[in-house]
């Protein structure tokens, strides 16, 4: 592993973490040269998985596409990326384990929201305005009555809020 300081090529782990659910590992590491210290952070390289677009055109899963619309959505709110990444990859998990390679684009974009919704209410209207593409004030108030319909039988139901 390059030094990003110095860009010395011989670097050691001074230590070594699982994260994530056990899905990535997080290292320390110091330059044998410099002696400054860097965090490096592994995973699975790529997904196997195509995104199904509504034209019906074939895309390979793009993750930093996923990362972008939500921060976006999240543009100004208190979460931190790490939050991000940790929703990302129990998405990631779940189409995987349930889907056999290939998912609609409408099926991911749903699969997003559903994880949104208990992140932060109004990062969800947001994501679910542009990938809804709401056209009118009328569609953000349908959407928001949506989400208090669904808390108001969530209470009634005994369903703890987040």
């Amino acid at each position: 592993m390059r030094c990003p300081f110095c860009g010395y090529e011989n670097t050691k782990v001074i230590d070594s973490r699982s994260y994530f659910e056990g899905n990535s590992i997080k290292r320390r590491r110091e330059c044998e040269k410099c002696g400054k210290r860097f965090t490096t952070h592994e995973k699975v390289a790529e997904l196997s998985l195509i995104v199904i677009k509504k034209s019906g055109e074939k895309q390979p899963y793009s993750r930093e596409k996923v990362y972008n619309g939500i921060v976006r959505a999240f543009e100004n709110r208190n979460i931190n990326t790490e939050k991000i990444e940790e929703t990302i990859d129990k998405i990631e998990r779940e189409i995987l384990t349930g889907y056999s390679g290939e998912i609609k684009s409408s099926e991911l974009g749903e699969k997003i929201l559903s994880y949104l919704i208990d992140l932060d209410e109004i990062a969800y209207v947001r994501f679910a305005s542009v990938y809804k593409k709401f056209d009118s004030l009328d569609s953000f108030v349908k959407e928001i009555e949506k989400i208090r319909k669904d808390r108001k039988l969530n209470i009634k139901q005994g369903i703890k809020e987040k």
